[in-house]
């Protein structure tokens, strides 16, 4: 599995729909009409996401590794 920083997930989830709602420091906030999960991405500097955080982020995502 490719691993991504929060920048490179961020744009991700951008370009399949969904919105970035607040920012909380360095949390990211993210939300999408007619879905009712919330997805909080840590964005620190281009620092990679740890795996299992990024396997949950794109289970909720409903993001393949494709789209990485």
């Amino acid at each position: 599995m490719k691993i991504v920083s929060g920048k490179e997930f961020a744009k991700i989830l951008e370009k399949k729909g969904w919105e970035c709602k607040r920012v909380n420091g360095s949390h990211h906030v993210y939300c999408k009409s007619g879905n009712p999960a919330r997805i909080t991405i840590p964005i620190h500097k281009n620092d990679s996401l740890k795996i299992g955080l990024q396997k949950n982020l794109m289970k909720l995502a409903e993001i393949t590794e494709a789209d990485l």
